[in-house]
C-alpha cells in the first residue's frame, strides 16, 4: 500500500472522506494484482476539485483533466489503448454537473471505464456551493435559506443511461468499498460507483452513518433495479444493477489495439508518399 503513496503532502481537510475513498483504493491496487491486472496496465484521470487531489497522492499513471472532463479522458485512453484498465475520479459536480453528457455518453456507449464518483454534496473546494446531489432544503453559503432543487437520483439516472454496473459505496465502511471497486474494475462495461463521502465543513459523519443501510439482496433484472433504485434512499449501499452488453470499443472495432497494432513509421511515411504521389 505504501507504494502507492507519492511525495505529495495531503491537504483535505482532517477528517475528510477522500482519505477513506484513497485508502479503499490502495487496497484494492494489489487484489487487483493479485488477479492478473498489472498496475503498470491500471491509468487514471480526475477532474478538478477536492476529488482530484487523490491524483496527486496516488502513484499510478495518467493524465489530470479538466473540470467535468475526466470522463472524456477517460474514454480516450480506452480507445487508444484497450488494454488499459482505466479509473475516471470525478465529484459529483464534476461528473453530473459540468462534465454530466460525458458521463452520460460513456454510459451510453458502455465504455470500458470504472467512473468513481466522490459524493460530499457540495462543491467543496470552492467553499460548499451546492451541487446536482445537494439534498433539497440543504443550507449553504450560496443556498443561506435552503437549496430548493431537486437533487439527481444518481442510482437511477446511471441505470437509465446504460451503465452496466451501478453501485454506492461509503468512505466509512472500507472493506466494503474495497470489495465494490474491485466488482467495478474487473467489470468489462461501464461500472459507475457512487461513493458517499463526508466533506466535514459541510456535513460530519454521523449524518451519514446514522442513515446508512445495506441492500439485501442485488436486484435481478432492469425493472427490479429501477424500483429499488427510486424506492431507496441516498443512504442505501450495494450494487444496484449489473448486467453485460457489447462494449464500446469491441463494437468500434472489434479486438484491434492502436497502440499495439500500430504501424511502424517508416510503413506510415510510405502510405503517406504513396498517397500524394497518386494525386
Amino acid at each position: 500500500m505504501e507504494d502507492l503513496k507519492t511525495y505529495a503532502e495531503i491537504t483535505w481537510c482532517p477528517g475528510c472522506g477522500n482519505f477513506g475513498i484513497f485508502t479503499a483504493i490502495r487496497n484494492a491496487i494489489p487484489l487487483l494484482e493479485e488477479k492478473g491486472i498489472k498496475r503498470e496496465n491500471v491509468v487514471m484521470t480526475a477532474g478538478i476539485g477536492c476529488h482530484a487531489k487523490i491524483f496527486d497522492y496516488l502513484n499510478l499513471s495518467g493524465i489530470y483533466s479538466l473540470h467535468g472532463r475526466e470522463i472524456a479522458t477517460a474514454s480516450g485512453f480506452k480507445i487508444a489503448n484497450p488494454n488499459l484498465k482505466v479509473l475516471a475520479f470525478s465529484g459529483d459536480g464534476s461528473g453530473l454537473g459540468e462534465g454530466l453528457a460525458h458521463t452520460l455518453f460513456a454510459a451510453k456507449r458502455n465504455m470500458d471505464i470504472t467512473m468513481i464518483l466522490h459524493n460530499n454534496g457540495v462543491y467543496a473546494l470552492t467553499t460548499g456551493q451546492f451541487s446536482p446531489l445537494t439534498q433539497e432544503g440543504w443550507k449553504g453559503p450560496s443556498t443561506p435559506n435552503g437549496s430548493f432543487e431537486i437533487p439527481f437520483n444518481s442510482m437511477s439516472l446511471m441505470i437509465e443511461t446504460g451503465a452496466t454496473f451501478v453501485a454506492r459505496g461509503f468512505a466509512g465502511d472500507i472493506k466494503h468499498l474495497t470489495d465494490l471497486i474491485l466488482q467495478g474494475v474487473e467489470h468489462k462495461g461501464f461500472a459507475f460507483i457512487e461513493i458517499l463521502q463526508p466533506a466535514v465543513p459541510y456535513h460530519n459523519w454521523e449524518e451519514y452513518r446514522e442513515n446508512i443501510e445495506y441492500l439485501e439482496n442485488e436486484p435481478e433484472n432492469y425493472m427490479d433495479a429501477i424500483k429499488i433504485s427510486k424506492e431507496k434512499h441516498k443512504f442505501t449501499l450495494g450494487v444496484f444493477y449489473r448486467t453485460h452488453r457489447p462494449i464500446y470499443h469491441k463494437e468500434l472495432y472489434g479486438d484491434h489495439n492502436p497502440i499495439a497494432n500500430r504501424l511502424s513509421r517508416e510503413t506510415r511515411l510510405n502510405k503517406i508518399r504513396k498517397i500524394l504521389g497518386s494525386k
